[in-house]
């Protein structure tokens, strides 16, 4: 008997049933269950891309098997009609899918089976079916046939709907585009919870460490909490940080209620260690960057991400926004929360510059273009990749500063880039609208009252470096530009400024995997470029002494300036011997240094904007 006023309408919700079938081969087993409508033919398709990587991925080719049947049991041919998607006939109301997904792919956007544990993000594994993309999905995760340990949980933000909490069982979604924003981790980890607001946040660490769990929630609480301040809401029930720890590996993806993280476990505090290490100031970077998506890309998002087709690329020339701006806050709140010092905090922002500095290819791509080609040209550098593009991540973070510093400054220190992301958030993110392309250069001015038009077609639609020096003068910070002493010399906070004593250098960098000199990159207008040497040749000789990945920058600097040297190198099997003159190393060092004789007004200013936002 029906429920006394429920609706006859409507929808049967759609039924996944997953299970971690064979660890051993890496495969899931996942079974859907669907209502037909009018008898049709169904179309199934599998996303090509997860939000937030932009970058086609075709999930769908690590579907190794698919079978229909009907509601008679009876097997119904599936006909592929593209890369990803299916048709199945209609022969009955319901309709039962079962196949089978390859998963050994380790990070943060796909799905990994193995004995050890099971993840997944609900892109990977869930075929959407079209048409009933806002009907309600129950989906009901299964322990694996042969247990591999009695131990194993999951962790998840998606609601649960019978399954005990951390437990196989069912749990459900209002949509599919809620279904897939959801990853689950399924295994052994330690959980730890702490409170932001009133608000449950947890951290589920998968894999082995001896790292101080305790310790990284009480800094993830402060970061988490100086953020929501920021916002003045916190618009989520829970929060989850899936973090597996790896001797080696770093990236995230940010979801809706939760984030997938992968760290190095040395990148974890230490149990009695109280310094910040600079793998932990890493680490808390890592989850600072990625819970400020909750609001700014999850939330805050361009107008074409709103209700976007996940089976082809969505384009937009905001992603200096949504990353570059993120990735600016991200170090900014550790140190305003106090996770980490002044200085260190300077040191970060001085490998930021350096890093922009260090692309060539920042003179030739606009950040805007840069946003838009990320599908082909971010997400799939090559060996000119530095010469050709700048990362809206690194760039964008530094016109994130410069934009803010520029606020503060020309309006009397009345408004920042905080009131800024406050009022994106208010317009945009409580109100679910998409931020149109160009509504973020508008609603700056309207903020602020300034005309801006000049700092946006320079810092987003040009190539020029950005002018920093006055704007860091003006918080008590000097700014100066060297050449590197090595190749691990990224820059960073200096007592004062020493003298100037340029290298020379050959304007390249090794493969980081090689022990032998082996290129990886040849920079444009640099002396190897320039003599014709390239990416992947083996240096084996520089002035016939020979050269390794460890020797190479002494045995260029030795060199008289302005001599020509023979360089032996094997292009590929051949044997050549190629004339280079090394030329004076790039000013492309950052060095920062807190001005000794910064009036108070300054240092004022560098408190405000260092401290923590208006309000906390």
């Amino acid at each position: 008997m029906p429920t006394p006023g429920a609706s006859s309408t409507a929808p049967v919700p759609i039924h996944y049933r997953i299970r971690p079938e064979d660890p051993a081969a890496h495969l899931f087993k996942v079974e859907l269950r669907v209502e037909t409508v009018a008898r049709t033919a169904l179309t199934l398709d599998l996303p090509a891309w997860i939000p937030g990587s932009y970058l086609i991925r075709d999930f769908a080719k690590h579907i190794v098997r698919l079978e229909a049947r009907g509601d008679r049991d009876q097997a119904l041919a599936a006909r592929k009609l593209d890369k990803q998607t299916w048709e199945i006939p209609s022969e009955g109301d319901r309709l039962t899918i079962g196949y089978w997904v390859y998963a050994w792919e380790l990070s943060a956007r796909a799905a990994h089976l193995d004995a050890t544990h099971a993840y997944f993000n609900g892109p990977s594994l869930f075929l959407r079916v079209k048409g009933q993309e806002n009907t309600p999905c129950r989906v009901e995760i299964l322990p694996p046939t042969e247990m591999p340990a009695s131990d194993w949980r999951i962790a998840t933000t998606l609601p649960r709907e019978g399954a005990e909490p951390f437990g196989f069982g069912t749990y459900r979604a209002e949509c599919y585009e809620q279904l897939i924003d959801h990853p689950v981790q399924i295994g052994r980890f330690d959980l730890i919870e702490f409170p932001v607001r009133g608000v449950p946040h947890r951290i589920a660490i998968s894999g082995r460490h001896r790292g101080d769990g305790e310790r990284l929630a009480r800094d993830l609480a402060r970061i988490c909490t100086a953020q929501a301040n920021l916002f003045g809401a916190l618009p989520l029930d829970q929060y989850l940080f899936l973090l597996t720890v790896l001797g080696e590996g770093y990236g995230g993806l940010e979801h809706r209620d939760s984030t997938s993280l992968i760290a190095r476990r040395d990148d974890l505090p230490q149990p009695g260690k109280p310094e910040v290490t600079e793998g932990y100031r890493r680490l808390l970077g890592l989850c600072s960057h990625e819970y400020f998506h909750l609001w700014n890309v999850k939330r805050i998002r361009p107008a074409v991400f709103v209700g976007t087709d996940l089976t082809h690329e969505a384009h937009t020339r905001l992603l200096w926004v949504f990353e570059g701006i993120t990735s600016y806050y991200d170090d900014l709140f550790l140190v305003r929360s106090g996770c980490i010092d002044e200085r260190s905090y300077l040191e970060l922002l001085a490998q930021g510059i350096t890093r922009v500095l260090r692309t060539p290819g920042r003179n030739l791509q606009c950040l805007a273009d840069a946003s838009f080609d990320a599908w082909i040209k971010f997400y799939k550098p090559d060996e000119n990749a530095p010469n050709a593009i700048v990362s809206y991540y690194a760039k964008g973070a530094l016109v994130a500063l410069a934009l803010d510093l520029t606020l503060r400054q020309r309006t009397g220190q009345r408004c920042s880039l905080d009131e800024v992301m406050r009022a994106l958030w208010v317009t945009y993110g409580q109100t679910g609208r998409g931020v149109p392309e160009d509504g973020v250069e508008t609603l700056v001015e309207a903020v602020s009252g300034l005309d801006l038009d000049e700092f946006f077609s320079q810092a987003i639609r040009g190539t020029a470096d950005l002018d920093l020096p006055p704007l860091l003068a003006d918080v008590g910070i000097g700014l100066r530009l060297r050449s590197a002493t090595s190749a691990t010399d990224q820059g960073g906070v200096v007592d004062r400024f020493a003298p100037l004593n340029p290298r020379k250098t050959l304007g390249v960098r090794l493969d980081e995997a090689q022990a032998e000199a082996v290129i990886a990159n040849a920079f444009s207008g640099g002396a190897a470029m320039r003599a014709g040497l390239s990416a992947g040749d083996h240096i084996l000789a520089i002035d016939h002494i020979r050269a390794t990945r460890a020797n190479l920058d002494t045995l260029v600097d030795a060199i008289p300036a302005g001599a020509s040297v023979p360089v032996h190198v094997f292009r590929r099997d051949e044997l050549m011997v190629i004339a280079v003159t090394p030329a004076p190393a790039p000013l492309d060092t950052c060095d920062l240094c807190l001005l000794p004789d910064a009036p108070p007004a300054a240092q004022d200013h560098r408190r405000a904007w260092l401290g923590p936002p208006a309000g906390d």
